[in-house]
């Protein structure tokens, strides 16, 4: 009974201590790699149009529709994505005073485009609380893309077959 006994003893040390390593071991690699995602993207010079500086550098007119607040959170699951299709959603006026600087707020987040005569320029995008983003880039399109779990929220701006056009969609 005493040997069984030494036996269940140092096998529950031995465990315990594989256990504390392989814990200090993961959590001093996560802790060094863990960030916050930064909340909005940066305007390089690039991305500006040297004729529009003063206008791109304004802020939008504030959203009139109030973000819902964190006490709201849903409490179901969220449902089956489905695909619905894209609608063009109208700009919100901005202070820019050549009328090319759009804003399109979604539920996701907040894109804001420099739209010219025959391209457009992403100034800026920033997701909404709880949300994350992607944006991919082309010589043709521009897409920004807001998510949380299986939401999709998508701001797409194209120019390949005539001036720049937004539109927004939910999947």
């Amino acid at each position: 009974m005493r040997r069984g006994l030494v036996h269940v003893l140092a096998w529950l040390l031995a465990t315990g201590a594989a256990v504390t390593l392989s814990w200090w071991g993961v959590h001093t690699v996560m802790a060094g790699t863990a960030y916050e995602p930064p909340r909005a993207l940066p305007v390089t010079a690039a991305d500006a149009d040297t004729r529009d500086v003063t206008s791109a550098s304004r802020r939008p007119a504030p959203s009139p529709t109030p973000s819902p607040s964190p006490s709201r959170e849903r409490r179901q699951p969220p449902p089956t994505p489905t695909r619905s299709p894209a609608r063009t959603q109208k700009p919100s006026p901005t202070a820019s005073a050549s009328g090319r600087v759009r804003s399109y707020d979604t539920d996701g987040g907040r894109a804001v485009f420099d739209l010219g005569a025959s391209s457009g320029t992403l100034v800026s995008a920033t997701p909404g609380t709880g949300w994350a983003m992607q944006v991919w880039k082309t010589e043709s399109w521009i897409r920004v893309e807001f998510s949380r779990g299986a939401d999709r929220v998508s701001v797409f701006c194209t120019w390949h077959d005539g001036p720049p056009r937004v539109e927004v969609g939910t999947y």
